[in-house]
């Protein structure tokens, strides 16, 4: 289960976008999920008020129109949206009260996490936001009112091989083994036939791959030459970063490799970490750096 709890401060207009990036090919979330709340104002067998009114996906701000959530006037009133799994949120769209009362929302927290304790009101705050989703007014006397609750983002923690559409380069080039062979989707490797990346012997030899805009990572998959050699690339350090100083190799660590005499390849989680390079650097030795595939996980972030 994925959670969204909504923390707002200020609504200076019935239309607020807690995230202003929208990521290409995503869905509203919301309408997929469930809602709950704290308590219904009014009649419960007629339209107005229920929890699920602020996901229909209908932005109408009037509340007597029957599109709005409502909660009876109490003590910290909530609302909350189930996901029915595990997500990265990206942008929140919610859509106040138009006819009247907008300011009444202010103050309002968007949490955001997986717990159901005190209702889900302990998770995160928005500014800590990745995952799950829910409502909460603090205080006394009050009642909460949400027109529409949109959610956008991606499951956890998948991604596509973004790695793909990326350029790579590298310290030097061993005759023809080429930096963009690292990323050509073969996971062969036997070096001979030509699907793998290497470095000559360098001092600190590097191999990197721009994704051309900052993405998200969540893991990397590097698969070694099988046919000789494999310890050549022990203690290399998987580094992702924004930065091109020292042609990207200061850039923060995910990971440092090992090494495997069965399955070359291996996967290394990098807890979303977030970056346009992704570095493979063998530091403080000269090396032959050979890569016969690196696949990068994630999404991109603008």
């Amino acid at each position: 289960m994925n959670a969204v709890l909504l923390s707002l401060n200020k609504f200076w207009q019935y239309q607020l976008h807690i995230f202003a990036v929208v990521l290409e090919g995503s869905k509203n979330l919301a309408l997929y999920g469930k809602a709950t709340q704290s308590s219904l104002i009014g009649n419960p067998w007629g339209a107005l008020g229920h929890a699920y009114n602020a996901i229909d996906g209908n932005i109408d701000s009037d509340y007597n129109h029957g599109s709005c959530a409502a909660t009876e006037t109490q003590e910290n009133p909530w609302w909350r949206l189930d996901l029915l799994d595990e997500y990265t949120v990206t942008s929140i769209t919610i859509t106040n009260r138009g006819d009247c009362c907008s300011d009444r929302i202010n103050g309002a927290e968007i949490h955001i996490g997986n717990s159901l304790r005190n209702n889900g009101n302990i998770n995160p705050l928005l500014s800590n936001l990745r995952k799950a989703s829910q409502v909460f007014l603090p205080g006394h006397n009050l009642s909460l009112v949400l027109c529409e609750v949109e959610v956008f983002g991606y499951p956890t923690p998948h991604g596509q091989n973004v790695a793909l559409g990326g350029t790579a380069t590298q310290s030097s080039i061993y005759s023809n083994y080429f930096a963009s062979n690292a990323v050509d989707g073969n996971r062969d490797g036997i070096v001979s036939r030509g699907s793998c990346s290497m470095v000559y012997n360098d001092f600190s030899p590097w191999w990197k791959v721009d994704l051309l805009k900052q993405h998200k990572v969540f893991s990397v998959i590097i698969t070694n030459r099988q046919d000789a050699a494999p310890e050549k690339l022990f203690g290399a350090e998987i580094r992702i970063g924004d930065t091109l100083d020292n042609n990207g190799n200061n850039n923060p660590i995910c990971a440092v490799v090992n090494i495997s005499t069965g399955d070359p390849t291996k996967f290394y989680e990098c807890n979303e970490m977030e970056g346009q390079y992704v570095n493979i650097v063998i530091p403080g030795r000269n090396e032959y750096l050979t890569l016969c595939e690196v696949e990068v996980y994630g999404v991109p972030l603008i």
